[in-house]
C-alpha cells in the first residue's frame, strides 16, 4: 500500500514538471504524461517497477477517462446530426477500417488464431483525438465553423463506434454470430437499465442533494463504479461500464453540475492513466519505430481519403472537405484504451501496442502543428487539387476564381466580404425593411452551406476566399460603391480587417468601406488604413442592454420581450 502511494506521488510530480515544459513549448499535455511515465517506469529510471501499482493506476485512470468521455457524448446532438455529418462519419469509419485491415494484413500483421493485431490497429487508426482537436479548435475559435461542426460530429460518432467495438472485443477469440449478438444484447440491457435509472430515479435523488456538492460528487462516482462493476459481472468490462455510466448521465438534468464536480478528479486520474501507459513503453527498437511510422503514415493518408472524399462528393467544396480531414488526422487517446484492452486480453502483441503508442505521440505533435496552420495548408493544397481536375463550388457557375460566365467581374453596388452572423442579421433586416436593396448586393464567402442557401434565395453570391487577392480582383470589387467587412478579426482566416481594408482600398480608391473593430484601439488603425466607417459591436450591445435595464426598472420587461419575440418571428436568417 505504501509503495502504491509512493508510486502515485512520483507519477503526479513528474507529470506536473513535464506538463509545465509542454505548456511552455506548446506541446500536447498527453505527450508530457507519456514521457513522464517512461522516465520513471521500469524501462526508464526504474523508480516505479511494481506491475501491480502500474495496473491499478492505469485501470483507475481508464475508468474515470471513459466515464468523462461518456458524459460528453450528447445523444440528442447525435440524433440531430445532419446527413453530411452522418455520411462523412460513416464513410470515414467504414472506409478507414476496411483500408486498415487490408494495409495491416499486407504488412504481415495477424488477423486470427488468437492474435488480432490488424483488427486492433485498424480500429485504433479509425479514431481521432477529442482532446487534441477540441483544444486546438477552441484556441483557434473554430468550434462553431462548418468544418469545426463536421469535425466534432464525426468525433461523437467515432465514440459510438468505439463503444460497439468494446462490446464485441472480449469475444474476438470466439467470434460467432451468436457470441456477437449475446455481447451486444448484454450491452443493450446494461444501457437500457442505466438510462431508465438515470431518467426516473437519479434525478429525484440528485434534486434532494442539489445543495450538497460533496454528495453530488459522491453520487456520480457511486453511479460510475456501480455500472462498471455490473458490466464486469455481465462479462463485459469495467471500462465499458464506466462509459455507459457516463453516456446515461449525458442528458441528465444535473449533467453539467456532475461534469463540473468530477472534472478535477477526472484530470487527476486521466493523468495517472497516461503516465501509467508511458511506464509500459520500452525503449523502441528499429522494428517498433518502423511500424510506428507506418501506422502514423497510414492514419494520415487514410483519414484524408476517407474524410475528404465523402465531403467532396456531398458538394461541401474543397476547403470545407480538406479542413475536417486535417483536423481528424491523428490517433485518439481512446485508441490507446482500445489497444490496452487488447493487451490485457492477450489479443495483440506488446511490440504492436508499443508501436501504436509511438505513432500516437508522433501524430499528436504533427497534427497539433498542422491544425494550427490548417488554413495555410488548405490554401496551398486547393491550387494543385484544381489542377488535377477536382472542381470547387465556384466552377461553372459564372462566379469565383475559376468561373468565366456572365456573373464574373460583375459584383453589385454593395459587396459583403465574408458571411457570418452579423451579415446574416443584416440581410434579414434588409429583407424586412428594404427588400429591393437585395438585388444590389453581392456576398463573397467560402462556406458551402451559405453559398447554396443564398443561391437558392436568388441572391448574388460568389464562392471564394476573401483573404485571396485573386478572389477580390476577379469578383470585381474594384467597381463596387460600398464594401462591408462584417466578420471580426477573431473569426477571419488568413487576414484581418485592417489588411482587408488596405487591400480593398488599393483595388477601389473611391468605394465606401465599412469595417468591424474588435477592440476600441482598432478603430483608429482601421480609419488610417482607409475605412470610411467602423462599427464597434460592443457599443450597440451596450445600448441594447441599457434599454433592457430601463424596461425592467419601468416594469415593462415582458412587453420588451414580446416585442423581441415578434421581431425574431419575422426574421428569415441564413445562419441561425
Amino acid at each position: 500500500m505504501h509503495e502504491l502511494i509512493r508510486d502515485i506521488t512520483l507519477c503526479i510530480l513528474f507529470a506536473w514538471m513535464l506538463g509545465l515544459l509542454a505548456h511552455f513549448t506548446r506541446q500536447p499535455l498527453i505527450l508530457a504524461y507519456l514521457i513522464a511515465g517512461f522516465c520513471i517506469g521500469p524501462f526508464g529510471a526504474g523508480w516505479v517497477h511494481s506491475q501491480e501499482s502500474i495496473s491499478v493506476i492505469s485501470e483507475l485512470g481508464l475508468i474515470f477517462m471513459l466515464f468523462m468521455i461518456g458524459l460528453e457524448i450528447d445523444l440528442k446532438k447525435i440524433v440531430r446530426a445532419g446527413k453530411v455529418i452522418l455520411f462523412a462519419a460513416g464513410a470515414q469509419l467504414i472506409g478507414g477500417c476496411l483500408l486498415g485491415v487490408l494495409f495491416f494484413i499486407g504488412i504481415g500483421l495477424s488477423l486470427g488464431g488468437g492474435h488480432f493485431d490488424a483488427v486492433y490497429l485498424c480500429v485504433a487508426c479509425a479514431l481521432s483525438s477529442t482532446v487534441i482537436i477540441v483544444k486546438v479548435l477552441y484556441e483557434k475559435r473554430e468550434l462553431d465553423t462548418l468544418p469545426g461542426r463536421i469535425t466534432l460530429g464525426v468525433l461523437v460518432l467515432q465514440d459510438i463506434f468505439a463503444i460497439l467495438f468494446l462490446a464485441v472485443q472480449p469475444s474476438l477469440a470466439n467470434l460467432q454470430v451468436s457470441v456477437i449478438l449475446l455481447s451486444i444484447g448484454r450491452v443493450a440491457v446494461l444501457v437500457a437499465a442505466a438510462l431508465l435509472v438515470s431518467r426516473y430515479v437519479l434525478p429525484r435523488l440528485f434534486h434532494q442533494i442539489a445543495r450538497r456538492p460533496e454528495l453530488i460528487l459522491l453520487g456520480a462516482l457511486a453511479w460510475c463504479f456501480l455500472v462498471a462493476e455490473t458490466a464486469e459481472r455481465l462479462s463485459l468490462s469495467r471500462e465499458m461500464g464506466a462509459l455507459i455510466a457516463g453516456v446515461s448521465l449525458s442528458t441528465f438534468p444535473y449533467a453539467l453540475d456532475v461534469t463540473a464536480k468530477v472534472t478535477t478528479l477526472r484530470d487527476f486520474f486521466i493523468t495517472l492513466f497516461f503516465v501509467a501507459l508511458g511506464m509500459t513503453i520500452p525503449v523502441p527498437g528499429l522494428s517498433v519505430i518502423g511500424l510506428a511510422l507506418m501506422i502514423a503514415a497510414f492514419t494520415v493518408v487514410s483519414r484524408l481519403v476517407t474524410t475528404f472524399t465523402p465531403l467532396y462528393l456531398m458538394k461541401q467544396g474543397l476547403r470545407a472537405s480538406l479542413l475536417p480531414a486535417l483536423n481528424l488526422a491523428q490517433i485518439s487517446e481512446f485508441s490507446l484504451v482500445v489497444i490496452q484492452t487488447g493487451v490485457a486480453d492477450h489479443h495483440i502483441a506488446a511490440e504492436t501496442a508499443n508501436a501504436a503508442s509511438f505513432a500516437f505521440v508522433v501524430l499528436a505533435v504533427l497534427s497539433t502543428f498542422a491544425m494550427s496552420r490548417s488554413d495555410e495548408i488548405t490554401r496551398w493544397a486547393i491550387g494543385p487539387l484544381k489542377r488535377i481536375g477536382l472542381r470547387d463550388l465556384d466552377h461553372g457557375n459564372g462566379h469565383g476564381e475559376e468561373g468565366h460566365g456572365g456573373g464574373h467581374g460583375e459584383a453589385r453596388r454593395i459587396v459583403i466580404l465574408g458571411f457570418f452572423r452579423a451579415a446574416s442579421a443584416l440581410l434579414a433586416e434588409i429583407e424586412r425593411q428594404a427588400p429591393v436593396l437585395l438585388e444590389q448586393i453581392t456576398v463573397i464567402d467560402f462556406n458551402p452551406n451559405v453559398y447554396q442557401t443564398l443561391l437558392s434565395r436568388g441572391l448574388h453570391v460568389i464562392y471564394g476566399d476573401i483573404s485571396s487577392a485573386d478572389t477580390l480582383l476577379h469578383a470585381g470589387v474594384g467597381k463596387s460603391e460600398m464594401i462591408i467587412l462584417s466578420v471580426p478579426d477573431a473569426l477571419l482566416k488568413g487576414a484581418s480587417n485592417e489588411k482587408l481594408v488596405r487591400h480593398v482600398r488599393t483595388l477601389n480608391p473611391t468605394a465606401m468601406i465599412v469595417a468591424t473593430a474588435d477592440l476600441l484601439s482598432d478603430v483608429g488603425e482601421l480609419y488610417a488604413a482607409g475605412a470610411s466607417y467602423v462599427t464597434v459591436t460592443r457599443l450597440s450591445d451596450a445600448h441594447e442592454l441599457f434599454t433592457v435595464i430601463e424596461a425592467a426598472q419601468a416594469g415593462l420587461l415582458p412587453d420588451k420581450r414580446a416585442e423581441l419575440d415578434q421581431r425574431l418571428g419575422e426574421r428569415r436568417e441564413v445562419l441561425p
